[in-house]
């Protein structure tokens, strides 16, 4: 065993799995390079195949990276180690403006909704061998997409946004192929990517999504996929424009082979239209979550896309799961139907929040964005101590290192369980931290 490493064994799986095992333990930090596999396979005593095969394991499992001769280190931010552990912890007494939840006050009573659903199902229960998708719940899903002008296509139903991102990645890309992110985006996706064995690929984008220079440029370097988030981006609060949204299909019709995924988590606590790029390459898909609106431990989103797309995710969790809980789809139904959440008053509430945040701020001269949805950014000279400055004055903000690969330094505030009392010395105690109140400056 090689004390310094904490790896052992003589079959790749084993050195590999040891490898992970020094990780999880932080035995090996986050960026530590890691022995030459010469090196490596004379003191395990095995042979240096054996020890790239293990290499080859943990790169595809996204715990490392390997850059040719300046060797293999493992990854800023491991598979094994969540976006989520880098947060602020919030003591008694300080105000979570970092765990980026929507306001329980906006979220509608579940209770009605499940027995409705319960009484469905002890009418016609159902079994083995039916159809996956409530065939109620596919007619509202499909009228509500064509209204929103997304073509025609199957719908699949998936437990979330990143369980049908998930899905959709694994039908059509391989080991090693690139993914094209928004930076700053969605830590968990950021998370996912590599732990699929797949390389993320930093795309920056504006107030109004992707920029198109951005996307042709991680089209030339070879991404096979492309995520976009249709409107609430997190953590930017960007959306999608109609002009953007005309300039991106203009590019993704040279690349018709390139898979495109739409994250619409945004649906139903944002009033402003979707602007969809369905249909703009052969393969896409738009998933659609219920989370914010309804609630996150629905645990549902709908999926659609073209029909090979849909019918390779369908196939897959056939295998697997099998299907999304019936109860849940008909609960999601009667949410629907009973008109449970005011999409204008919702969007209007959480506007009011954001857009006076954003305001106060650049009233201190503090640059901020946040069109859309329940998240501020702030771009911040010094991350980690904004942080902790922001902590130590009572509010907790999430550090921008978890929605980051390229981007600058920046801080995410969620409005949520802000009133309108709080945006004065929120953006009081922002403006403080950042140096740019009288008497106060950070170098």
């Amino acid at each position: 065993m090689l004390g310094e490493y904490g790896i052992e064994g003589r079959r790749a799986t084993d050195i590999a799995a040891s490898v992970e095992r020094a990780v999880g333990s932080g035995v090996l930090s986050p960026g530590q390079l890691l022995p030459p596999m010469r090196e490596l396979a004379v003191q395990l005593g095995v042979n240096p195949n054996t020890v790239g095969s293990a290499y080859r394991m943990l790169r595809d499992r996204g715990v490392i990276a390997t850059a040719g001769r300046r060797g293999s280190r493992v990854r800023p931010r491991p598979a094994s180690t969540a976006r989520g552990s880098v947060r602020a912890d919030v003591p008694a007494g300080v105000r979570d403006l970092a765990s980026g939840n929507p306001d329980r006050a906006l979220l509608p009573p579940l209770a009605d909704a499940l027995a409705v659903a319960a009484a469905r199902n002890d009418e016609r229960a159902v079994l083995y061998g039916q159809a996956g998708v409530d065939p109620e719940l596919e007619r509202f899903a499909r009228a509500a997409l064509a209204a929103d002008g997304v073509p025609d296509g199957p719908v699949a139903v998936v437990s979330g946004s990143l369980d049908g991102i998930e899905r959709v990645l694994a039908a059509h890309l391989r080991p090693g192929d690139s993914v094209a992110i928004e930076d700053p985006g969605w830590g968990a996706l950021l998370d996912l990517v590599p732990a699929l064995g797949l390389r993320a690929v930093p795309m920056g984008l504006d107030d109004e999504g992707p920029l198109p220079g951005e996307v042709q440029r991680v089209l030339r370097e070879g991404a096979r996929a492309l995520v976009v988030t249709a409107r609430a981006q997190n953590p930017t609060g960007a959306v999608v424009s109609p002009p953007r949204a005309r300039a991106l299909r203009a590019v993704l019709r040279d690349v018709p082979g390139v898979l495109l995924i739409e994250d619409d988590h945004g649906h139903g606590i944002v009033d402003l239209p979707l602007s969809p790029l369905a249909a703009a390459t052969d393969n896409w898909a738009l998933v659609r979550s219920t989370s914010k609106a309804y609630g996150p431990d629905l645990r549902l989103a709908v999926l659609t896309g073209d029909p090979v797309t849909v019918d390779r995710v369908l196939g897959r969790q056939r295998l697997g799961p099998g299907w999304v809980s019936h109860l849940l789809q008909r609960a999601v139904v009667q949410l629907w139907t009973s008109g449970a959440v005011d999409v204008r008053e919702v969007s209007l509430s959480y506007g009011r929040r954001r857009e006076s945040l954003v305001r106060a701020l650049r009233e201190r001269g503090i640059e901020a964005h946040g069109s859309n949805g329940m998240n501020v950014w702030v771009p911040v000279p010094d991350e980690t101590g904004a942080v902790a400055r922001l902590l130590h004055s009572g509010w907790a903000v999430a550090p921008g290192a978890r929605f980051r690969m390229a981007a600058p330094p920046g801080v995410r505030v969620t409005v949520s369980t802000l009133g309108a009392e709080d945006i004065v010395p929120v953006a009081d105690a922002v403006a403080s931290a950042v140096g740019t109140l009288p008497g106060r400056r950070y170098d």
